[in-house]
């Protein structure tokens, strides 16, 4: 697959399926930066967004400075608590919306991803909008039917050392968050 420097890039980030996937997994946090960096791969970055559940515990607050302060545009949403107790806070809808939106500016949109639900959006990012589409996600808990469809996939289980945090790398973030608030 082709990637060249005068390619726009857009990043859609599904942060709720990275870190359940990372914690699941690895019991470990996503390096979302190192994540922003392998995607973009020397190519022109027009947008790089997260979409984040908010259920307002100051930790939640560090980590989404953390990723603004990455370069990220952080996109939140409440948590929705059912009277039953059940709870939902998922992006799919608002992050296809805006991967459509903006595929009239971009080359490549790079899901961040392994939920099967956005195969559509790849078929239609593809056919109608002539976009190379690119995911970023954990082999392990990626849609096999997604990994198939897109141009290409970058399995981040490959080299976790750099796609994973370590307490440390957890702790620089925390500081670098405080230092810019």
């Amino acid at each position: 697959m082709i990637k060249h420097k005068e390619q726009r890039v857009g990043m859609f980030v599904d942060v709720s399926n990275m870190y359940h996937s990372a914690k699941n997994l690895y019991a470990k946090r996503v390096n979302f930066k190192e994540v922003l960096k392998a995607g973009v791969a020397g190519r022109k970055l027009i947008r790089a967004v997260c979409y984040v559940v908010q259920s307002r515990t100051a930790e939640e607050e560090i980590f989404f400075d953390a990723l603004s302060n990455q370069g990220f545009e952080v996109r939140m949403k409440e948590l929705q608590i059912f009277a039953d107790g059940t709870k939902k806070g998922d992006w799919d809808l608002g992050m296809a919306l805006d991967a459509i939106k903006a595929a009239d500016k971009l080359d490549v949109v790079i899901l961040v991803t392994g939920d099967g639900d956005f195969l559509p959006l790849v078929s239609y990012l593809k056919e109608n909008k002539g976009c190379q589409v690119e995911l970023i996600a954990f082999g392990d808990t990626s849609s096999a039917k997604l990994v198939e469809v897109v141009d290409d996939f970058t399995d981040l289980s490959q080299d976790l050392q750099t796609y994973l945090m370590t307490s440390s790398t957890h702790q620089q973030e925390r500081k670098k968050s405080r230092y810019y608030r």
